[in-house]
């Protein structure tokens, strides 16, 4: 059984952990992306507060969250996007536990996001995901996502963050 559901205050350790094994594993593949500054644990508290955090849970628990929000990070101020800033869903931190990798858990986190933006009016989804990163950048691409303008996160990185978007039909 997979379902995918608001995050509550009680999941914060379970998603805590998972993001843990997710940050050593892109470590262990030389991904230098998600450090012990970012995602912190008050980010995620924060998503919850806010009912911005996804957790997708099969028979053993959290093995994968998205972010959603409506608002724009000030980092993304000079993105030449390609649609006005009106309603545009951010997609933040999806992660998937390691273990449940390559098995489709992140495309259906995609399609939970991409359903829930065309559900609630939004115009495109956007997001940003590390350069270094290449199995994102080719799964992003292969969801019809455009490469725009990139970003940077002094804290996670010197090297940049690729912004994508995808206007929604």
């Amino acid at each position: 059984m997979i379902k995918i559901e608001l995050a509550g205050i009680n999941d914060i350790n379970d998603i805590m952990k998972m993001i843990h094994d997710c940050a050593n594993d892109l470590i262990g593949q030389n991904i230098f992306q998600w450090n012990e500054k970012y995602p912190s644990r008050d980010i995620f508290l924060s998503d919850i507060e806010k009912k911005n955090l996804f957790i997708l849970k099969n028979n053993s628990g959290i093995i994968g969250c998205i972010a959603l929000s409506h608002e724009k990070d000030i980092e993304y101020t000079d993105v030449k996007w390609l649609t006005k800033d009106d309603k545009n869903l951010y997609l933040h931190r999806l992660a998937v536990d390691p273990k449940f990798q390559k098995k489709g858990i992140g495309k259906l986190l995609m399609d939970f996001a991409e359903d829930y933006a065309r559900n609630n009016k939004f115009i495109s989804v956007r997001l940003d995901t590390f350069s270094k990163n290449e199995r994102n950048n080719r799964f992003y691409k292969s969801r019809k996502y455009t490469r725009l303008d990139d970003v940077y996160f002094p804290n996670q990185s010197e090297f940049p963050f690729h912004c994508y978007e995808k206007i929604l039909d």
